[in-house]
């Protein structure tokens, strides 16, 4: 019948489509939910089928679509008597299809190459697709968001400090075993939430599902914070130290874990939890190697992201050219540039500190106004020049950059000078437009204008990897202290003058 039937065309996904995935002729441009048993089972899946085309994008509906087809053919054989997918467990449902999948000789799990290269074993689409589905028809749970055990970000009564460039949507307590533990931690956590970046807050997460899960194992007894004294605190440091190499460095989780219990004290009134670390408890900070691409690893990795998506690859040029963080990049405004003197200027909003213009080249203005021509052609006007497709009010994703790029390193074979893969490292464009500015000789602080710090401190990272630069100064203090030695070995007799004439022969 022609009413159940969901078109594409009505899906909103088919309408931000690429024009050529429209143009397509298909046989059946539609999900037909008659091929479903009667009752209650068809507004569930077509409610869910035009959910899901709100949230995905309209390749994954084509490819939903076999998923379907099969999800059709067993509740045909398997449903029985339930009308509603209610009416079962949905452990008793997934059961169900795995065995009726095996009757039809389908495999249950399916091989996944990552864009890192590495080879996963996950579920098969279809089961995927059903689980999804049971999801979507889970009782939604009617207490305060700060009682659940995962919070969507957007119900909290809260002003959340995100970055944008990341699609951060909830947080997750599950992982956090101790059910006193977890409740405790709610509380802190949400009254971090009130002044610290979310960032900050993920990471104090990270803390305390590591430090739950050493209690699971070592001190099982353990189920409050409350519980936490000076000798168990203790326990857990050495064995970070000694026995988990994952969490050998960081003296950042250290900090994290120490904000979160001292919250936790300050909260429910117990002193001794404000006052379980001392200063020797942070490990000392190890400074980070700071790497830079080479002339020849840029000239490759450059000549590769130009063939990408076309706004992909402007992106990723203009991050290059403007030496910026990537944060920055992506949360570029439509109305960033401006002239001073007729020079071209751009202004850059770091999302991590603060304002600041600076010039940049006519090329590169020009650039950056084709990068904004296409996205108001394509979206209409903006707030930021890259965009995501699904919501054009929001930067373009870090994620979605991040999987573009590494599937074309995969897909092109790239490797660095030590013959590994590249890796996405975004921040190696920085590094390198830093030491191309010392190559340049110019003084501390303008690099340090150009780049956006604050202070000076970090230039002189840039000074040391600085190849280029430090060949050319090393060979004029070799030049100037070898003519010093030969200025002295003048009168020292037949011997000495034939080495000087030896080497200067070489």
């Amino acid at each position: 019948m022609e009413e159940n039937r969901i078109y594409y065309k009505e899906l909103p996904c088919y309408q931000s489509a690429k024009e050529k995935e429209k143009r397509r002729v298909y046989s059946e441009p539609y999900f037909d939910l008659d091929e479903l048993p009667e009752g209650e089972l068809r507004q569930e899946i077509g409610s869910f089928i035009r959910k899901r085309g709100e949230e995905v994008s309209f390749v994954t509906i084509l490819h939903d679509k076999s998923n379907f087809k099969y999800l059709a053919a067993f509740l045909q054989k398997k449903a029985g008597n339930s009308r509603s997918l209610k009416d079962r467990e949905a452990e008793k449902w997934l059961r169900q299809l795995k065995a009726w999948m095996l009757e039809k000789g389908m495999p249950l799990t399916k091989e996944f190459k990552n864009v890192y290269g590495k080879i996963s074993v996950k579920n098969s689409p279809l089961i995927q697709y059903f689980n999804s589905l049971l999801k979507f028809l889970e009782k939604e749970d009617g207490r305060d968001e700060k009682e659940k055990d995962i919070w969507e970000l957007d119900k909290l009564d809260l002003k959340i400090r995100k970055n944008p460039i990341y699609n951060t949507q909830a947080i997750n307590f599950k992982a956090i075993s101790q059910t006193n533990i977890r409740e405790e931690v709610k509380k802190a956590i949400y009254r971090h939430l009130d002044y610290e970046s979310l960032g900050t807050v993920q990471r104090e997460m990270t803390s305390m599902r590591n430090f739950s899960n050493y209690l699971k194992k070592k001190r099982p007894e353990i189920q409050s914070c409350l519980e936490i004294d000076r000798a168990v605190m203790e326990e857990y440091l050495i064995f970070r130290m000694t026995e988990n190499e994952s969490c050998r460095s960081g003296s950042d989780e250290v900090r994290k874990l120490r904000a979160v219990l001292e919250s936790i004290g300050k909260i429910y009134n117990v002193p001794h939890l404000v006052n379980l670390f001392i200063n020797t408890d942070i490990p000392p900070e190890l400074d980070p190697e700071f790497k830079v691409y080479s002339d020849g690893e840029m000239k490759r990795l450059m000549a590769c992201i130009t063939r990408l998506d076309e706004q992909i690859a402007r992106c990723m040029v203009i991050h290059q050219m403007l030496g910026t963080r990537i944060s920055d990049t992506l949360t570029l405004r439509t109305d960033c540039l401006s002239k001073a003197n007729g020079h071209d200027m751009i202004r850059i909003e770091q999302v991590k500190t603060r304002v600041y213009e600076k010039p940049i080249s006519r090329e590169l203005a020009d650039l950056i106004k084709k990068a904004v021509e296409y996205t108001i052609g394509k979206y209409g006007k903006t707030e930021y020049i890259f965009v995501d497709d699904r919501n054009t009010g929001a930067p373009l994703r870090y994620t979605t950059v991040k999987y573009k790029i590494l599937r074309m390193i995969q897909e092109e074979n790239l490797r660095d000078d030590k013959g590994c893969y590249f890796k996405f490292n975004t921040h190696m464009f920085r590094h390198y437009y830093g030491v191309k500015l010392t190559e340049l000789h110019l003084d501390d602080w303008t690099i340090a204008r150009l780049l956006g710090h604050k202070g000076l401190n970090s230039v002189k990272h840039y000074r040391k990897m600085s190849n280029q630069l430090m060949a050319d100064e090393t060979r004029k203090v070799r030049e100037m202290m070898t003519e010093i030695i030969y200025a002295n070995l003048d009168g020292w007799g037949a011997e000495y003058e034939q080495i000087r004439q030896n080497d200067r022969g070489k």
